[in-house]
């Protein structure tokens, strides 16, 4: 070898993982034909057809016209919320006989049974090209493929969401989002819609804390926040709610690092998770948990266990572990198989049903209504979507259908051996009462005694200032009656808190236009 060849190779051996991704490709794989995408083989990549030298362009030059228009439609419209995403693919492996005396799922009813799963993390207020270091909750959605259907869980990193009522979403995003006038994110909004609603200050402080800063995808923890309904082999109800603990333990990074990271390497958490798997040495891995709690301790909760602003207390309601989820595939492709990777709250499978929930009832619609729009009605078709059972049902055409089921009839009921349906899966019953009208979601009044605890009886003291500093950061780029507002419901959490925020805002709160103008967008959301 030559001594070209060594110091060649002594290179790539030091480089990032992912920065030797095409080197990879290369070793992998021999040069082939170029085509077109009818399938044509292509003569000449480099030159327009033109008439002489300096002539025009014919309009018969295909090669021209499909390499352009296949450029103008390379993109999709990005998700509204945790647009920004990466993932990967892997197994959960059960590792209990406990699942099939709670539940019909057939995933969860024998010990060492194994599941393919789809897992994408995310960052809730992010855009495509957004850094993965803001102060900001990640998502963390797993689709199991079963042999009853796909269930998709979709999870967030807190334990506790800002709202209650889905018909608050579209502002929660909003405020949190650019500003329609001057295309800046703004603090006045985010602070004004917050402060108007209590029952955010639970996942504000949470947020604000060291919980805010996970050290990428693999160091935290995911939540489903919502409540399921299981239904067991014997018609049991229960109702439970998901925790994916992760094995590598939880970590953080301070604000500091945060925006340093998000200027140097704004993709921080994606190139770990890729090295991470790609150097296949320690796979990342999650143990899956629930909560469960039966329908006579629902009854007589002392706070509303359908209430997505409210965690239930585990001294009452502990962990019971189900299996594990590790992570051993990246994608062949991203946007193949992560871009198009589409979940919703809709996708469940025999055994776990629908709650109370009103964020979840919404989510049904909204989650399989964004991605008809993102990817077309036939998304669940795609690869990466598609369930490993067969389909069969009465939805045919659009565009790009790719599985019309043949010559099955395409209405029920019929005779003619098209698709029926089974009384073994019909949905549980449950009674209904009350009028029809628009009641609060909670009927727990207190938006701060479950904040109050993690503040008192979780945090420590250091980490209690660090909240004041946090917080103290962002609300100084508010409004002052904004501010005070924000101060008046902290107060309701704990004096001492308010009074180390007004200590923060008195050293760093800009006394003119100019002052404000330097801070940066990074520094008050970190």
């Amino acid at each position: 070898m030559s001594s070209g060849s060594r110091n060649e190779d002594l290179l790539l051996s030091n480089r990032d993982i992912s920065a030797n991704q095409l080197q990879t490709y290369r070793s992998n794989n021999e040069p082939t034909l170029m085509t077109s995408s009818s399938g044509m083989p292509v003569g000449d990549k480099i030159c327009s057809l033109t008439a002489g030298l300096h002539g025009p362009i014919v309009l018969h030059d295909a090669c021209l016209l499909d390499e352009i228009g296949q450029f103008n439609e390379e993109k999709i419209p990005e998700r509204c919320s945790y647009a920004k995403g990466s993932g990967a693919f892997g197994t959960f492996q059960c590792t209990t006989d406990l699942g099939s005396s709670i539940t019909r799922a057939h995933f969860l009813d024998t010990r060492d049974k194994q599941t393919r799963v789809a897992v994408r993390f995310s960052r809730f207020t992010s855009e495509l090209g957004s850094a993965d270091t803001v102060r900001d909750i990640r998502g963390m959605s797993i689709k199991f493929y079963t042999d009853c259907g796909n269930f998709d869980l979709i999870c967030n990193h807190l334990p506790v969401f800002f709202i209650r009522d889905p018909i608050l979403y579209p502002s929660l995003v909003h405020a949190q989002k650019r500003n329609p006038v001057t295309n800046l994110f703004d603090y006045d909004a985010y602070w004004d819609f917050l402060t108007l609603r209590p029952e955010t200050m639970h996942c504000l402080i949470l947020l604000y804390s060291h919980r805010g800063l996970p050290n990428g995808y693999r160091y935290m923890n995911g939540y489903s926040v919502n409540t399921y309904k299981f239904l067991s082999a014997e018609d049991r109800v229960s109702y439970v709610r998901f925790h994916v603990k992760s094995n590598q333990g939880i970590s953080s990074i301070d604000s500091t690092k945060a925006l340093v990271l998000a200027g140097m390497d704004s993709d921080y958490a994606t190139r770990d998770l890729y090295n991470t798997i790609c150097a296949n040495k320690e796979l990342p891995s999650w143990t899956l948990c629930i909560q469960q709690m039966n329908e006579e301790e629902m009854k007589v909760s002392s706070f509303d266990p359908f209430d997505t602003t409210k965690v239930w207390p585990k001294s009452d309601y502990p962990l019971i572990p189900l299996g594990t989820i590790t992570l051993n595939r990246l994608p062949a492709n991203h946007f193949s198989e992560i871009e198009q990777l589409a979940y919703s709250p809709a996708n469940l499978v025999p055994g776990i049903e629908i709650s109370p929930d009103k964020m979840l009832q919404a989510r049904i619609f909204a989650y399989s209504d964004a991605q008809r729009y993102r990817l077309g009605k036939n998304y669940a078709q795609l690869p990466v979507n598609r369930p490993l059972n067969p389909i069969a049902n009465n939805y045919r055409n659009g565009h790009m259908c790719l599985n019309n089921q043949s010559g099955a009839p395409n209405y029920f009921p019929n005779s003619f051996h098209g698709a029926t349906t089974s009384s073994r899966f019909k949905e549980s019953t449950y009674p209904v009462e009350g009028n029809v009208a628009r009641y609060e979601c909670s009927n727990d009044i207190d938006d701060f005694h479950q904040a109050k605890r993690f503040y008192r009886e979780v945090l420590s003291a250091d980490e209690r200032l660090m909240l004041a500093r946090n917080l103290a950061k962002s609300l100084a780029l508010t409004q002052q009656f904004i501010c005070k507002r924000a101060l008046e419901n902290f107060s309701h959490i704990d004096q001492d808190l308010t009074k180390d925020i007004e200590h923060f805002l008195s050293l760093q709160r800009p006394t003119s236009m100019e002052d404000r103008s330097i801070q940066t967008d990074f520094e008050g959301k970190i």
